[in-house]
């Protein structure tokens, strides 16, 4: 089985380029967030769990996974994002 490889953003962009793959990679990796969430990541088990403290800290948790999942290639939102904003700007510069 293939190992999956992260997305590499070109090290050539200007510096506003990267603040919006930025911008869109947090999004993505928000939005995942809210799906794994609603899939049950970071509920407390019914049974034995972790107590008040696993409780408090599950979000940290999901929020780190979720943006794991963006930087190792995501479902492909960040980059549809990005180039929506990079659009945008271009549009706004003309």
């Amino acid at each position: 089985m293939e190992a999956i490889r992260p997305v590499v953003a070109p090290t050539s962009q200007p510096q506003g380029e990267n603040a919006l793959r930025d911008a869109a990679m947090q999004l993505e990796a928000n939005f995942l967030a809210e799906m794994l969430k609603s899939a049950g990541l970071g509920a407390s088990p019914d049974g034995f769990g972790g107590g008040p403290g696993e409780d408090q800290f599950a979000s940290f948790l999901v929020a780190e996974q979720a943006m794991a999942m963006v930087r190792a290639g995501g479902i492909g939102l960040s980059e549809s994002i990005y180039e929506a904003l990079k659009e945008r700007n271009n549009d706004g510069k003309e």
